[in-house]
Formats: structure tokens, C-alpha cells, sequence
């Protein structure tokens, strides 16, 4: 029996969805055009991208959901865990961990860390990333409990602090899956050491005193 249109379709939105998650990984979202996207999935219409998903903007936050279904059912389940906890590193492990038990489960190579890499330092994606990340409402339940046990900062320290966590959190896991990709990674270094390792650095940078600034 062959397969429906409808599942031809699903198969080819699926193929698209890949082969751009590791394009954009290895050259970056501005250098790599919807027809390449295309052309190396192997589809003979060159508007495959525009057809099944709209503008790029569209693909990216394609990408982004069709992991975060994964991402998002951790979460909740390690915050029904810890609800109540005087501890901050169980609010910062619930931010850190579901991300990286995720990416765990992706294999080597996987290309998800280094496309998260490349859309939060683009101009015009990073916004739309952003605000993805944050709008489930487990994310917001885990956000304010962090800041219940964060001592009082001053604003501008505090976004300096959460502009830090994202970026060390994104990039170390990039380095990691890009080190696995490579065979460079030490021994020991696996998905689980990253997790473990953020959350001491999280813990530490939010609980880090606050200079006398002029």
C-alpha cells in the first residue's frame, strides 16, 4: 500500500525540519537560504520550505517546537518534584536539566545545541527565542521560584546575571555536542557532567555578592 499525501507530507516537513536544523548548526541561519534547505532535503520543488512551513522565522520556531514537546514534559515533571523547595539548585537543575537529558537522547552527531547557538546570537532570532524558551508556564514557575530564594539585586545585575546564565548554558552545550560530534571531548565529559557542572556554575554566578559599582 503506498503512503498517503498526508503522510508524504509529514515525511517531507520532517526531512526539511532536519536537514535545516543542521544547516543552520554548521553555517549559521543568515548564510543558508530556504532553497538550499531544500535542494540538499533533496526536493525537486525549490519552495519546499516556503510551502510546508512559510518564512524562515516560521522554520526556526518549527525547529524549536519539534523538540520542545520532549523538553517541556521534563520540566514539568522534575517541578512537580520540587515545588516548595527551600534549595536553589533545584530550581536551577529543573532550568539546566531537561534541555540536556534531551539532547542526551539525541546521539552524536546530533546538531540541536549548536542551531540553539547560532539562532540566540542572531539579530533578528534572538527575541523570537527567547520569548519561545520562556513561555511555557512551567518555565515561569521555575523562574519565580529561583528569584524567591535569589538575594535582592539591583535590576541591572540581575538582567547582567540572566543574560550570563543563557549564554553560559547555551554555549557550553554546544561546545559539548560539538566536541562529541568531533571525538574531541576528555573521557569522562558526557551530557550528565554538563548538567551538573552548570548548575554548580548557575548556582554560584546568582548567589555571587555584587560589587560597589561607580
Amino acid at each position: 500500500m503506498s503512503p498517503s499525501k498526508s503522510d508524504r507530507g509529514s515525511e517531507t516537513r520532517e526531512l526539511l525540519l532536519i536537514t535545516a536544523e543542521r544547516l543552520f548548526a554548521e553555517h549559521g541561519v543568515e548564510a543558508v537560504s530556504n532553497r538550499q534547505v531544500s535542494e540538499a532535503a533533496g526536493q525537486s520543488n525549490n519552495f519546499a520550505v516556503g510551502y510546508h512551513f512559510g518564512t524562515k522565522n516560521d522554520l526556526v520556531l518549527a525547529i524549536l517546537r519539534r523538540h520542545s514537546e520532549s523538553i517541556e514534559r521534563r520540566r514539568a515533571e522534575m517541578l512537580a518534584e520540587i515545588i516548595g523547595s527551600p534549595d536553589l539548585r533545584d530550581w536551577v537543575s529543573c532550568l539546566v536539566r531537561p534541555s540536556i537529558e534531551h539532547l542526551a537522547t539525541l546521539g552524536s552527531p546530533s546538531w540541536y545545541a549548536r542551531f540553539i547557538a547560532q539562532v540566540t546570537t542572531h539579530p533578528a532570532l534572538q527575541e523570537l527565542v527567547i520569548n519561545e524558551a520562556v513561555a511555557s508556564r512551567a518555565m515561569q514557575q521555575i523562574i519565580e521560584g529561583m528569584f524567591r530564594l535569589v538575594p535582592r539585586l539591583p535590576e541591572n545585575v540581575q538582567l547582567e546575571r540572566g543574560y550570563m546564565s543563557r549564554l553560559l548554558i547555551v554555549h557550553m552545550c554546544a561546545e559539548r555536542e560539538r566536541a562529541l560530534h568531533e571525538g574531541t571531548a576528555p573521557p569522562r565529559s558526557t551530557w550528565e557532567s554538563t548538567a551538573s557542572g552548570l548548575v554548580d556554575a548557575l548556582v554560584g554566578l546568582w548567589l555571587a555578592p555584587v560589587s560597589a559599582r561607580r
